[in-house]
């Protein structure tokens, strides 16, 4: 798809040093310029989503073991 976009004059003078360098078109830099800002403001992963998740809970001071060992003796009918 084509998209008109406006540049000044000194990053049209920069893209064009680049694609000389690169020896790529000035249309793939920009592409690759898109797409490293659109990757970079992506919302955070799965992976990442539960970083974090326990900071503001009572049982994360006494940190993840003593939690675990408290759920897993109610198992136990300790």
């Amino acid at each position: 798809m084509r998209t008109i976009i406006d540049l000044p004059d000194s990053q049209i003078a920069a893209l064009r040093e680049l694609s000389e360098r690169e020896q790529a078109s000035r249309a793939e830099l920009i592409r690759r310029a898109v797409a490293t800002y659109v990757n970079a403001h992506q919302p955070a992963t799965c992976d990442d989503a539960a970083f974090g998740l326990w900071r503001d809970r009572r049982e994360a001071g006494a940190g993840g073991l003593a939690y675990q060992r408290e759920k897993r003796a109610e198992w136990d009918g300790r």
